[in-house]
């Protein structure tokens, strides 16, 4: 039997097609991953150590691997430092304006945001 030379896609990272709303949101729900895709926002890539949140190095990895599986990040591997970026356009194709949208309403009323005068 001949080996297949096709590539499989990487199981911990969905193809744009895969990525499924209901795990965006329960992604973008907790406030240390507001936090880091923010930062990520801001930045083009950033090293997973250097992310401004207090939590313990084996909760980071969590929150990780929670945005990477539901589609929000791309994480790559450089010599021993791991990189994550968003995949903005891949969310931007699969749901348009919604990272837009999520990180406005954060904004508002998030951690830090100021109360409406009304």
């Amino acid at each position: 039997m001949a080996r297949s030379t096709r590539r499989r896609p990487d199981p911990t990272h969905p193809a744009t097609e895969e990525i499924d709303l209901l795990d965006v949101l329960h992604a973008l729900a907790d406030p240390t991953r507001m936090t880091i895709v923010r930062v990520l926002r801001a930045e083009p890539e950033r090293a997973c150590g250097t992310f401004p949140v207090d939590v313990a190095p084996s909760t980071l990895s969590h929150h990780f691997k929670v945005l990477r599986e539901s589609g929000v990040i791309t994480q790559r591997e450089e010599a021993n430092r791991r990189f994550s970026a968003l995949r903005t356009a891949d969310l931007e194709h699969r749901f348009p304006g919604l990272l837009d949208t999520v990180l406005a309403a954060h904004a508002r009323t998030g951690p830090g945001a100021t109360p409406d005068a009304s």
